[in-house]
């Protein structure tokens, strides 16, 4: 079935953080963003709970805009238990590999750890994690139109091998063999 509508954007995605203020501050001195928006409520409103909250909104560029939930009335944030830490991100897109070494240079400054560029055959990045444990990634696109290409071609192939046997399927592969697009 066809939904009667049509999607045009993500309009926020929204975390938890520990304090906004702090949040704030990193986004706007790691990672260059603008904070445009705060609602702060002692009553949530679409569910009529007690819960005072500050709801921070910074903008990303190009109509991505990420949000953060402070909630001091509610027990401290955590992780889930079975979920790796690696899993969970935010990817953030940047131009050519000099911005993303520019970038990683940059963190390190300031005083944030930094892990790569890694290579994923398609992409390159680096991650690093934000004040409140969320992981971050910045990447950018450094596989060839061909080898983009013949990665959507195989996708739902990839996606069947993957689901009858919950392995990594050998059709893949290729995407770390630079190699292929030769």
């Amino acid at each position: 079935m066809i939904p009667p509508f049509s999607l045009t954007r993500i309009h926020h995605v929204a975390y938890r953080c520990n304090d906004a203020a702090e949040t704030v501050e990193f986004y706007q001195r790691v990672l260059g963003l603008s904070f445009r928006l705060a609602f702060s409520e002692n009553q949530v409103p679409s569910t009529k709970e007690p819960h005072p909250y500050m709801h921070v909104f910074l903008d990303v560029g190009m109509g991505n805009v990420l949000a953060f939930f402070e909630l001091p009335t509610q027990p401290p944030m955590g992780r889930d238990p079975n979920t790796p830490a690696w899993v969970q991100h935010i990817a953030f897109e940047l131009d050519s590999r000099e911005m993303l070494n520019r970038a990683a240079e940059h963190i390190r400054q300031c005083g944030v750890d930094v892990l790569g560029p890694v290579d994923h055959g398609l992409f390159e990045s680096i991650y690093f994690f934000d004040p409140n444990g969320h992981r971050l990634e910045l990447a950018v696109n450094t596989g060839s139109a061909t080898l983009q290409e013949q990665a959507e071609r195989i996708a739902p192939e990839m996606l069947e091998q993957w689901r009858t046997t919950r392995r990594a399927p050998a059709i893949g592969s290729f995407l770390h063999a630079k190699e292929f697009e030769s």
